[in-house]
């Protein structure tokens, strides 16, 4: 395919197939680029959100650490902006393991800590990220018991047999597992059968809105009822007002997580004096 003349004099790559592909493409690259400077400088933090029991909703159960990435100029960028991008990469398997670390420094920092992290299940053979793992472990006796693995259904459904016996060591150990955006894509429930995972997290496209939403109240049902079925804990995802709080609820979903209890923050909230939360 020859060159064709971009619409202010530059030029697209031969490979692309139109503007639209050429602007991703650049997209991706420049993604990528910030990406890795930041994880060069190790410029990267956790944020923290709660996630609290619907028996108990003024306490969190745990939290979730997220990998925030900042770019040069200090601004904090979240994972759904370049996740996507990197995850298939080198690159995400050192994103994997930073957010792991930082995940075991917490638990260190504090005994009364029960923390989730996210990690993709390419991560599972990459020899530094189970370093990480082992090196934090044995530093901590009870981190094991208080640390939660969450893994994506997409990745976990790419390499369903490694998953399984991952899953099984760990478990040995203590550690427990989540299966993030549970209902987002293609599980195979005979593998879900064979995973055990100890949480499902409801994806948020159920949730948001679940209150006045008959399909959703019926989809949401239907997962809870699988999982129920696995004797696996439930984590609706993205409650993000009293409505749908108060109907989840009412449908007995084990956890929530969403704005409605507390956006993701960098400074960890269980460092916040009590005074200044009430305040």
């Amino acid at each position: 395919m020859p060159r064709r003349d971009f619409p202010r004099g530059g030029l697209i790559d031969p490979g692309t197939d139109s503007p639209l592909d050429y602007a991703v493409t650049q997209r991706d690259r420049d993604t990528m680029t910030m990406v890795r400077r930041a994880v060069e400088r190790r410029d990267v933090v956790l944020a923290f959100q709660p996630i609290v029991q619907s028996a108990r909703t003024t306490r969190p159960a745990f939290y979730e650490g997220l990998i925030r990435i900042l770019d040069e100029t200090g601004r904090i960028i979240p994972a759904k902006d370049f996740i996507e991008t990197v995850e298939t990469s080198e690159l995400g398997r050192q994103i994997d393991c930073l957010s792991l670390e930082m995940g075991l420094i917490s638990l260190a920092e504090d005994p009364s800590l029960r923390l989730s992290i996210n990690m993709s299940a390419r991560s599972i053979g990459y020899p530094n990220w189970m370093k990480i793992l082992n090196k934090g472990l044995a530093i901590d006796d009870t981190a094991a018991e208080r640390l939660i693995l969450e893994i994506t259904e997409s990745s976990a459904m790419a390499i369903p047999d490694l998953v399984t016996v991952f899953m099984q060591d760990l478990q040995a150990r203590g550690v427990s597992f989540a299966l993030d955006d549970f209902g987002a894509g293609y599980t195979s429930f005979r593998y879900l059968r064979e995973f055990y995972f100890d949480i499902i997290k409801i994806d948020g496209q159920f949730i948001k809105g679940i209150a006045d939403d008959p399909d959703n109240q019926v989809l949401t049902q239907a997962l809870m009822s699988i999982a129920r079925h696995f004797d696996m804990f439930t984590v609706a995802e993205a409650v993000e007002n009293a409505r749908d709080a108060e109907f989840l609820i009412n449908l007995g979903v084990d956890c929530m997580q969403g704005y409605y209890f507390g956006a993701p923050t960098i400074l960890p909230p269980w460092k916040i004096p009590a005074s200044a939360r009430r305040a």
